[in-house]
């Protein structure tokens, strides 16, 4: 029996429809509108997003040839951390969704951290006090939507992530839940305890009231209005995209590692049932949680990736197509001493700099076109070794990384990559993983999958080997280093 998988992304939503084998039959995508008030403010509109997964839902069911009464149930996989808080009754957001890049709670969040209601949050919650996360940007909205304070206090209102949103609408309003994954992500939830923590929502001034019931990744979340895709069709899973794509990927073990690379990039290391605190300021997170059981994950965050090719695009017009990029950064032997930091929301992981930005460093007249193009390819290598150094650091080296998103088609990016890391870096034939690992979550809960890690539906299309010297790839990693302190806002 088929599975429908729904992701929705940070600029577009994807749905993809699977056989039992994990070979596709259908799939459509459909990107939907970037806001940005302020500079450092990021929305989405959450209606939008709404109905750019239904209409991506049935054209993918469309394009498959199934019939929507076939369909064994729904995968929701979700951009994390980007809230939206709705009418109850009324299902209309009182405001646009705050997004998980957006910086406006920075001075919240150095307000918070001298209160000594904030120690241990870090044992809590595995996450850092940065505005990236859920809680600051909720308690934004109940501050400065007129009236909504009032109204959560009344009952009225109802909050949660991107997923969260998904299933009330459509399910019309029958269910309110999310899963451990999102739920994680939050700041608001002890992820020893699997549980909503009261003390942090008093901490962040978000009501427990408004928050969803959380559930196990693959569980069973209702079912969808049949006039929205055709049938009644269950939803059987629902998890965060970096922990969708570590499923997909069969990063289920500890020690595996992958990394998304898509408007961000997302490295994410297994360490099985027991989180592992970093000394890098590394997350840690709910890597999936079935049947009950949590099992944990290292995460490190690269706020700029995909977003990078984007501005090349869009803003500077030095590309007409992503795919020019690596045709232009080999064009040249080097970038001539060029360094790009895209710094454009901050630094993540392992700088945490909100109020650092971006710049275009060792320009001279000879500096042109390849030359940028080149720099801000390599700076997303040079990021992920920046994780890759912390990971080791703590205890948890990387002896291959499986890649996937958007930029994982590039293949100068992934030989730069493997040369900056020097490990093999594996390309799946499907690089839409993170699809496919919430298809496989529903579809192990419907009983048509394997068990995680089970043989037989991963498959590698290309592994890169380092090549060059080691000696050579400590050289322009030195540069980028430097770079980067030029542009930290600490130094």
């Amino acid at each position: 029996m088929p599975v429908l998988a729904l992701d929705a992304g940070t600029t577009s939503t994807r749905a993809m429809v699977f056989a039992d084998d994990g070979s596709v039959l259908g799939r459509a995508q459909r990107p939907f509108q970037q806001h940005f008030p302020r500079d450092g403010w990021v929305e989405h509109d959450a209606e939008e997003i709404f109905r750019t997964t239904v209409a991506c839902a049935r054209e993918a069911i469309a394009a498959s040839g199934v019939t929507p009464s076939a369909i064994a149930g729904i995968g929701i996989a979700v951009q994390r951390e980007t809230v939206v808080v709705w009418d109850r009754t009324t299902s209309v957001p009182v405001h646009r969704a705050i997004v998980w890049q957006d910086r406006r709670t920075a001075d919240a969040c150095r307000a918070l951290a001298a209160d000594p209601a904030a120690e241990g949050l870090v044992t809590r919650t595995g996450l850092l006090l940065d505005p990236y996360f859920s809680a600051t940007k909720l308690a934004w909205i109940l501050d400065n939507v007129e009236g909504a304070r009032d109204a959560a206090a009344r009952g009225r209102l109802l909050a949660g992530t991107i997923d969260c949103w998904l299933l009330w609408r459509l399910t019309g309003g029958a269910v309110h839940a999310t899963d451990a994954t999102n739920a994680s992500r939050t700041l608001l939830f002890d992820i020893r305890r699997q549980a909503w923590n009261a003390e942090l929502c008093d901490l962040f001034r978000v009501p427990g009231e408004l928050l969803p019931v959380v559930r196990d990744s693959a569980a069973d979340y209702g079912r969808t209005l049949p006039e929205l895709l055709g049938a009644a069709i269950p939803v059987r899973a629902m998890v965060g995209d970096q922990q969708s794509a570590a499923v997909g990927q069969d990063c289920v073990a500890p020690g595996q590692a992958k990394a998304t690379y898509g408007t961000g990039c997302f490295v994410l290391v297994h360490t099985g049932d027991t989180p592992r605190v970093s000394r890098h300021r590394l997350l840690t997170t709910v890597a999936l949680r079935l049947e009950g059981q949590p099992t944990f994950a290292l995460e490190g965050s690269i706020f700029n990736a995909g977003s990078v090719v984007q501005w090349l695009r869009d803003q500077l017009g030095l590309v007409a197509t992503a795919a020019e990029t690596a045709t232009l950064a080999a064009s040249v032997a080097s970038t001539n001493g060029v360094y790009c930091v895209p710094a454009f929301t901050g630094l993540g992981a392992p700088w945490w700099d909100p109020e650092a930005r971006g710049a275009l460093l060792g320009l001279t007249r000879d500096s042109g076109r390849a030359e940028i193009v080149r720099a801000a390819l390599e700076a997303v290598a040079f990021q992920t070794r920046d994780l890759a150094t912390a990971f080791a650091d703590d205890g948890v080296p990387l002896a291959a990384l499986r890649v996937d998103g958007g930029m994982a088609a590039n293949d100068w990016l992934m030989q730069t990559l493997a040369d900056q890391l020097r490990v093999a870096v594996e390309r799946p034939t499907v690089l839409e993983t993170t699809a496919w690992g919430a298809a496989r979550l529903a579809g192990l809960h419907a009983g048509i999958y394997p068990p995680l890690g089970a043989p037989g539906l991963r498959r590698v299309e290309r592994i890169f080997e380092p090549t060059g010297s080691a000696a050579d790839a400590d050289r322009l990693h030195a540069g980028w280093l430097r770079a980067v302190e030029r542009v930290r806002s600490s130094v």
